[in-house]
């Protein structure tokens, strides 16, 4: 490149401007406070007590959410237990699925206030709760309204049967997606639910239950209590809940384990991860990176498949970091209502503190950090996009969840040296493959531990696919057909 061409090129990066593009919130309607869900009608909370939930980005409070308590949760359970003995485990399948039909249609009908809400309640990207988590939200819905009749061609000769009340927790990196992940097969198979979101990312669950009431679902199929890790240890712990389906930590998960331990409960759990994407010699690179940043940092790495381990073939180690360099320092991190936003903000000041802390761990270990020079607000819960270079398998920012914009870098040379260090480590969900040889591809999802592996993509989702760890990132199965299953006694 001439010296000329190289001075417009510079001057293009460093002088292009995106004018802002925010979405309007004017649309939005949410309540200064919210209450409980219970028996299909809004209830405060038997202590009194509630807590504020907040935009990451701002500060600002949004709303304050009602605190529930092992009495709240046992009113929940009861109006669950009836609802499921009087009409939802004796409604017909179709009955069922016109219900649930029912919610997906409004909620693409609402898609945009969803939206919307996920993003000034949970810090990410409007672009991400538009095109992606809304819409698949919805999609999961949809396609087990289609199961709900269907059972017994689903698993023939077995004669499916609801299992009873289902108790869900769900996370704060995919609020609404995780609820629909777990609603909704348990609606189609006839279970009814008593459902705990995220305490930092209750709205778009609240709001949820706000549709449900106004697509006349029966009192106490759905019920939602909204409280801290005391509110969902009561859900878990209540003697007459059948069910236990948790996304979360590991260390929750274990400790839901020994909780229903000698028990008659059934349990799903969609624990931590800590996923490898290896990029090799022959991989589209331009293809790769990009899917390396969609995969870690348009998340803001908030999600447990986020691929926090990049393994890079040595040949082409200084091309990717060159091109996945240049790609991060192009990225926008801000406002996540303003549609250039391609990093939002931190869920909370408590993770952005763990990240924080993970930065200075590993520079300490010994490994070399790179993070992008673009700005960042003043206000609000924000990290740059960052690399770690040189990083070793040993090293904890390799080995432990992170949860953050953060990629630990390494090389390898052979096939069998990238398939032992991906597997070394105590998770194994999710994994992403990057190169042209089909073969490559088939020889490395067999010896791969992970749950999901893409090939020459990644964090690609849909509801027909069914999605879990092994190890330490969990057991069971959601979505997909695999997705009934757990929700079923046969």
């Amino acid at each position: 490149m001439s010296e000329k061409k190289k001075k417009i090129h510079l001057d293009f990066n460093t002088e292009w401007e995106y004018a802002p593009a925010p979405e309007s919130a004017d649309h939005v309607q949410l309540k200064k406070q919210y209450e409980l869900f219970i028996n299909g009608k809004w209830v405060k909370p038997s202590s009194g007590k509630y807590f504020d939930t907040i935009n990451p980005a701002t500060e600002e409070k949004l709303a304050s959410i009602a605190e529930a308590n092992e009495k709240d949760v046992d009113l929940a359970v009861k109006a669950a237990r009836n609802a499921y003995d009087k009409y939802w485990s004796k409604m017909s399948g179709a009955e069922r699925g016109k219900y649930i039909f029912r919610i997906a249609r409004m909620l693409q009908e609402k898609a945009r206030e969803f939206a919307v809400i996920e993003s000034m309640d949970g810090g990410k990207p409007i672009r991400e709760s538009r095109d992606i988590d809304i819409p698949l939200a919805a999609s999961h819905f949809f396609y087990y309204a289609g199961w709900a009749d269907k059972l017994e061609y689903a698993f023939p000769n077995r004669n499916p049967g609801p299992l009873g009340v289902a108790g869900q927790i769900t996370p704060w990196n995919f609020p609404l997606l995780m609820v629909a992940w777990k609603l909704a097969p348990a609606l189609a198979t006839g279970n009814t639910v008593v459902l705990k979101p995220a305490e930092t990312t209750s709205l778009t669950a609240l709001k949820l239950a706000e549709l449900i009431q106004e697509a006349d679902l029966p009192p106490g199929v759905v019920n939602v209590v909204t409280g801290y890790g005391a509110t969902g240890a009561a859900i878990v712990n209540h003697p007459d809940v059948d069910k236990i389906a948790f996304t979360g930590s590991t260390a929750v998960g274990k400790i839901i384990q020994r909780a229903i331990a000698g028990t008659h409960k059934k349990v799903t759990l969609e624990l931590g991860g800590k996923a490898a994407n290896i990029i090799f010699e022959d991989a589209p690179l331009d293809q790769a990176v990009e899917g390396i940043i969609n995969g870690i940092f348009f998340n803001q790495g908030h999600v447990c498949c986020a691929g926090s381990r990049l393994f890079v073939q040595e040949g082409v180690y200084d091309t990717v970091l060159r091109k996945l360099k240049d790609r991060m320092e192009t990225l926008i991190v801000g406002d996540p209502l303003d549609k250039n936003t391609d990093v939002g903000a931190i869920n909370s000041q408590d993770q952005l503190r763990t990240i924080q802390e993970y930065l200075k761990i590993g520079q300490k270990e010994g490994a070399e950090m790179y993070q992008s020079s673009c700005p960042v607000p003043k206000k609000g819960f924000w990290c740059r996009p960052t690399l770690f270079l040189h990083a070793s398998q040993s090293h904890r920012i390799v080995q432990e969840e992170i949860f953050g914009p953060v990629l630990a870098v390494q090389t390898f040379r052979t096939v069998a040296e990238v398939i032992e260090k991906a597997n070394n480590t105590p998770y194994g969900l999710s994994a992403g493959v990057w190169t042209d040889k089909g073969s490559k591809i088939f020889n490395m999802t067999t010896q791969m531990r992970a749950g999901v592996v893409w090939a020459n993509t990644y964090n690609k989702f849909d509801p027909t696919s069914p999605f879990g760890g092994y190890k330490e990132s969990g057991f069971g199965r959601e979505g997909g057909l695999h997705g009934l299953q757990p929700y079923l006694k046969m």
